[in-house]
Order: structure tokens, then sequence, then C-alpha cells
């Protein structure tokens, strides 16, 4: 007979060997894990603290036959089936059928599946579809077709399920039948969380809680990058640098492909500049080279690189010590000696290429002494399975293969925090579950049209929203595309992508996007705190916020980015969700909930919304970020329901914000009769320096003197000039500023109002300390 003991944080269901533990971990996630015979060793994604370990004790009441939070219950009928219901009985999730037995050795989930259940998830490795009922398939890093599966599966009904593995999982979403979705993986135990929503938002605040929070980037990071030639030399190099201050384009990051290295694609840690093309004098390494000086005309520069060598050896000897001692006997006998080939006698390093004592970041420390700020973490090899290959931790493969992107990315992350005390952006193309707590993406070399947006939605429906594509610059919707992501990128790779050498008429298009973008940082910056510390991401598929929307669901062709811009590309029609609407850039408004083909006017690339009420802060032009204060602000508001919006600033590359140095300020607006009301709030908090030169005039003149870092922290702005733009407005008769009324002015003396041809408000307050501001319109 099934026997079930009441725990601190749950239940323990014995039956014979059987063992079913279920944990509250919070209200809201419960963690579940069904094993026959010893406890298996710790999952992993847990021992290398990919997943939270530490969670803080919760109340959780035994029931006749099971647990239950303040949240959720969970409960086992008699054959070993579970159900989970939400706090007021109301069933969300059901197995049906008992996850053990089942194919031995592995496990097999099923879940009933109800008829107006919708599924999202997964991650990249679908790009024709958001929706994934009725699919069947794998999670498997592959190259193109599956760059980054996630096993995180979020329901319409209210929650998301994740599977506990870095093995490969089978999965069935309603494909074999209509009444139930499951998982099974080889090898492998049934652990999995259940998270409770009930709103998709609600689901990834708490996966992120599991897997941590989206990383915050440096500011510059979110400006353009451009890649250079693969054949690129250190000429080609500077010039493209300085053709972009000379054309007028700002961009931040340029970065090298592997032509960059004597070996084209080496692998080891013996890499050197390839001395014909990239010729360092090893007498002046630093201030006289081709990084120095796109440094002094303000860029960041970054390199290409390949991945083949063994990082399980500084992940094992990175664990925390409370792992260490849990440590039971299989994994104990770890120790850095060498690999064991079972067709030889004897012991030999199998490997040739890692050296086990030394860190894979320890030989790039010297690139970023030279100027690196970045590195680009290509597919190869990292994305290819190795099936032959015993890892220094013990793991075959078949453990490994998910589990090695998450290793590279973290130990670059860590490895360049460690060397500068600065934040980095390494990218890379591959990865799995908490993959949003350390990198940035790009969708691999697929191009940056339609298969890659969907591969976008994929990601942010499953927590991660910092992506990109190789931007298409030879079409004006590959520009829209490309400039409105999270963060944008153009490759040339093998090829002439330069904006410069596209034509009069996209050079000019690239211009207009690549200055908009750079207008917009306040906004885009903002939201990537936002997603820092709530888990949602700065790009959202529509079901993110309209999870209940059949119409959702279809929308493979646009996005939100941040709360209050809605982005299509790749078509003329669009889906409008619920509300008012504002054309960007037309100006009209258009209710919601329907399809609509908005105007695009020549020049444009493609359908640009702003959601009514929606708050828009707007920044100077600017050739690169730090290149000058923040000192002006555009605030855009579009009339509508009451909103208000965090506007977000810190240094933009220490790590001082994680001890609370940055600085937030409240923009709200209502509607009043006949009018509207915004309120800008005083800031609250402080940092001690913004990102800048040190002398923008001198900077622009790319004649300053540090080489490295080439950012220098000064105060922030202490005051700003200000202007309101508002759209929507019918009429307005009076503008009132801190209850004193202001002279309808188009010129002179400010602050002063015009309303402007386009019928669009224009409050010019002009230069002011940051004190709090209340401005009212009728």
């Amino acid at each position: 007979m099934p026997t079930t003991t009441a725990t601190a944080r749950g239940f323990e269901r014995t039956d014979g060997d059987a063992t079913m533990r279920v944990e509250f971990l919070q209200p809201g996630i419960v963690r579940i894990r069904q094993f026959t015979g010893p406890e298996p060793p710790m999952p992993s994604l847990l021992r290398y603290g990919f997943f939270e370990r530490a969670w803080p004790e919760i109340p959780v009441a035994a029931t006749g036959s099971g647990a239950a939070s303040e949240l959720l219950s969970v409960s086992v009928d008699d054959a070993g089936c579970l159900t989970i219901a939400d706090a007021e009985g109301t069933v969300l999730l059901t197995e049906t059928e008992p996850a053990l037995p089942g194919p031995t050795p592995g496990f097999r989930m099923r879940f009933g599946l109800s008829p107006d259940a919708r599924l999202v998830g997964l991650g990249d490795q679908n790009r024709e579809r958001i929706e994934h009922r009725g699919m069947s398939g794998d999670l498997w890093v592959r190259n193109v077709d599956s760059y980054i599966p996630i096993p995180l599966l979020i329901s319409s009904e209210g929650y998301g399920l994740l599977i506990n593995t870095t093995r490969r999982i089978y999965y069935d979403l309603g494909a074999t039948s209509e009444e139930w979705f499951g998982f099974e993986a080889e090898d492998e135990s049934v652990d999995w969380y259940f998270i409770h929503g009930p709103s998709p938002a609600e689901v990834l605040d708490r996966y992120t809680q599991i897997t941590g929070r989206p990383m915050m980037p440096p500011k510059y990071a979110l400006g353009l990058w451009f890649i250079c030639r693969t054949q690129a030399d250190a000429h080609e190099f500077t010039s493209d640098c300085l053709n972009f201050r000379r054309e007028g384009i700002p961009c931040d990051c340029i970065g090298l492909e592997p032509g960059w290295m004597d070996q084209i694609y080496d692998y080891s840690i013996d890499k050197k500049w390839s001395t014909e093309r990239f010729p360092v004098p090893s007498y002046n390494r630093f201030r006289h080279t081709f990084f120095a000086t796109a440094q002094r005309m303000g860029f960041k520069p970054g390199l290409w690189l390949c991945m083949d060598y063994d990082l399980s050896w500084e992940e094992e000897r990175r664990l925390a010590p409370e792992v260490l001692e849990a440590e039971e006997s299989e994994r104990a006998g770890f120790s850095l000696g060498h690999e064991v080939d079972e067709h030889l006698r004897g012991k030999r390093y199998f490997d040739q290429l890692t050296r086990p004592d030394v860190p894979w970041f320890e030989h790039l420390s010297e690139f970023v002494d030279e100027g690196a700020h970045w590195f680009k973490q290509d597919g190869s090899n990292q994305i290819l399975e190795h099936p032959d290959r015993l890892w220094g931790n013990g793991m075959s493969d078949a453990e490994m293969h998910n589990l090695y992107p998450m290793l590279y990315s973290r130990q670059m992350l860590q490895g360049y925090r460690e060397h500068t005390d600065r934040r980095t952006f390494v990218f890379t193309c591959s990865g799995w579950a908490g993959l949003q707590a350390l990198t940035g993406t790009w969708t691999g070399d697929t191009g940056g049209e339609e298969g890659p947006l969907v591969a976008c939605l994929n990601l942010s429906l499953s927590g991660h929203g910092m992506n990109t594509c190789d931007m298409e610059v030879t079409t004006p919707e590959g520009i829209h595309f490309g400039m409105l992501l999270p963060w944008a990128q153009l490759n040339s790779w093998n090829y002439w992508r330069h904006p410069w050498l596209q034509g009069e008429r996209l050079r000019g298009i690239f211009a207009f996007y690549a200055r908009l973008r750079y207008q917009m940082l306040p906004y885009i910056y903002s939201a990537a705190w936002t997603a820092h510390e709530s888990g949602l991401p700065m790009m959202r598929a529509m079901p993110l916020e309209w999870p209940d929307s059949a119409a959702a669901y279809e929308c493979l062709r646009q996005y939100l980015l941040g709360p209050n811009l809605l982005v299509a590309s790749f078509t003329d029609e669009l889906w409008l969700p619920p509300g008012q609407w504002y054309n960007f850039w037309t100006g009209e408004r258009i209710e919601g909930d329907c399809w609509v083909t908005p105007e695009v006017p020549d020049g444009r690339g493609g359908p640009l919304m702003a959601r009514a009420g929606g708050i828009l802060p707007m920044g100077p032009e600017m050739d690169f970020v730090g290149q000058r204060p923040d000192d002006e602000l555009d605030m855009h508001v579009w009339a509508g329901p009451a909103s208000d919006f965090t506007l977000y600033e810190d240094d933009g590359i220490t790590h001082e914000f994680e001890n609370g140095a940055h600085r937030t300020t409240q923009i709200a607006q209502e509607p009043i009769q006949g009018g509207i009301r915004v309120i800008v709030s005083a800031p609250e908090g402080d940092f001690a320096g913004a990102m800048t030169r040190p002398d923008s005039a001198e900077a622009r003149d790319g004649n300053f003197e540090e080489a490295l870092p080439g950012l220098k922290a000064t105060s922030p702005v202490s005051e700003r000039a200000l202007r309101v733009f508002v759209h929507g407005l019918e009429t307005v008769s009076a503008v009132s500023l801190n209850g004193e009324m202001v002279a309808p002015e188009a010129s002179g003396p400010r602050p002063r109002w015009c309303v402007e041809a386009s019928g669009d408000l224009v409050i010019d307050l002009g230069r002011r300390d940051l004190s709090a501001v209340e401005i009212v319109v009728c």
C-alpha cells in the first residue's frame, strides 16, 4: 500500500521502492520528483546553479491526499496520478496516467488536455508557428533547426511546466491524441516544476525566479552593432568605423569575424592576431592599434569565437560548497585526472585541445586588455553533437550537449566581469533553460526575415527577450525589423552589407532608423530594466499580454517592443489588440480588436503603432552611447487611458546598479475632462557616474587619450531640456505648468506651447532642474 508522509514543504509518497516527492518552493511554484530506488544525483541544472537551490520557508498545509499553499493544492489519487488545483479549487492540471512506471530507464509523463487549451513556449525549435498544440518533436540543440530549445511550456489555462533535465526531451502536445499532452526522456527520472500564473507574464515572473532574471546589458549594447566582413583587415576595420561617423549613422559596437585569427577557426587557447591582416606591435599593444583607434571614435570593439574546449573542468572547480558537501558517491569520484578511453588499456588525455587546469576565459583576457569589449560565441562547435566524448565532469554527451552552451555563456560572462569589473554583452546562438540570465542571442546564420522573427517570438514566450538577427539591409522591411528589435545587429560576413553601399534610398532609410533607435534608447533601456526586475521580456509576442484572444496566437509578424510600441514586420496587415492605437508614422487613431492595414509612408519599412495612453521617453541624437550627457528628454504621450512609465537610468557600464546605484523617474498621464494631465515626478535614487567620454567635443573629433576602457564616469545630469509631445487631443485651449498658465507661443521664452500642423501639442519647458512637473492641458 502507498504511504503518504507530510514534509515541511509538501509531502512524500512511497509505494514499494517508488518515491514521489512534492515540494512547494513558493506558493505558486511546486517541484515534483519521482524515482525508483535510491534518490538520483542532483540534476546538473541545479548542481551547476542554473536553477535556484535556496528557497525561503513558506506555510504549507497537509491535506487528506497531498498538500496546499495559499495559491495551489496538489493531491494524488490511489493510482498515483497527480491533480493540481488553484486556491478556488479549479483544476489546472491532471495526470492521465502515473508517471511511474515508464520507459526503463527513463520517464514518461502525460497530462489531460482540455479542448480550449493553447500551448506556447519551448524556445527556438520551430519557426512556423507560436501555438504548439498538435505538435510533436524533441528538444535538442541543433544547427538552424533548433538553436535554443527551452523545456518550458505555458498553457493558456493559467500555468507553466518546466522540465528539470538537460537530456533530449520528446514532447507530444496533442499530436497523438487530442485528450493529452506529455513528455518523455531516456536515462532520467521525473523532475519538473509546476508554475502557477494565471497570466503568462506571471508564469515568466516565477520561471525567472527559478532560472534567473534576464541580464542587464551595458547601455551601449542597445545601440547599433556592425560586424565587419570576414575578409576585413585593420585598414578596412578602421575605415568602417570612420565611414559610420562620416555618414552620420550612429553605431556603438563593431566586431571582427574569424579572419582576425592567425589560424582561422582556432579552437585553442593559443590563438593570436593575424600578423598579416591585424598586426599588433609587441612594443605598443594598447594605445596605437586599430582597436584603440576605434575606441577613440566611440566604438566598443569585439571578437568572434569558436569553441570546442571542455568547460566542465572549470565548472567543477567553481561548484558551490553546499553542493560538494551534498554529493553522492557517484559524483564524489570526480578529480582533475585523466579521461579514460575504454577501448584502450591505460590512461591518456583523449581531449588534446583542453588544458584541464586552465580556464577557457584566461587566454581571452589579453584581448580584453587590448580593447575587446565583448565576444560573439559562434555556433561552431557548441551546437554539434559529440557522441563519443566523455567530458571531464564524467558526463556523456547525452547529458552535456544541451548544457554545454549554458556553461559557455556563463564562463564568458563571469570571466569578463572578474577581469574588468564591468558589464559585457557576450552573445550566442544556442542555449537552454536559464539562458536569459546570461547572454543576448541572435538567430544564427539564418538571415533577418520571417523565420528569425518567429524564432524571436517563440523565445519571448519562453522567457528570453534579448534577441536579434543578422539584419537584412537590402530591403526597407529588413531594416525596419532589424532596428526595432531589443538589440540591433548588421553582420556583413562575406558580403558588402555596409549601409552606405546600398544606394541612396536604402542608405537614407537605414540612417533614419538608426537615429530613431538612438533617440529611443531611454525607452529601450528602461524596458531592459523592467525585464531584469520582473522577467517580462523586452520583446513580447501577442499571447503574453492577450492570452485569451484567439487572434493573438495567429500573429507571426508582430510584437510589442516594451510596453507601448507595437511593431509589425514583413506584412501590411496586423492585428490590433483591444483598445485604441495610434499609427506612429501618421498619427491616425485606430480602434483595436481587429485586423487592420495601417498606412506606411514612403521611406519606412513597416507598420509601427503606439498604444493609446502610452508614454515614450526619447533622448537626444548622438553618434554613440556616452558621446554626450542625457540632458535632453522628449516625452511623447498618446492620449488614452491612464498609464504610467518608469524611466530607468544608471551608469550604463558597471555592476553598481546591483547595489542600488540607479535612478528611476515616474511618468504618469491621465485623461481629465476636456484634456489630459501629465506628471513627471522627481527622480528617486542616484548613481555615482554616467557612462560618458572625457569630453564630448573632443570625442567627436576622435581626440581623447584613453585607449581602454575609453569610458569615464561623470555625475548624472542635474538638469534637462524637457519637452512634452501630446498626440491625439481634439483641441487645446490652455496649458498650465505646476498651476501656472503657459503662453501659447511657437517661439520666445520658455516654457511655451504650440499645436503643430500635424495636430500634436508641443510643450517646451526649456532647461530645468529635475524637480516634479505637473502639466494640465484642457
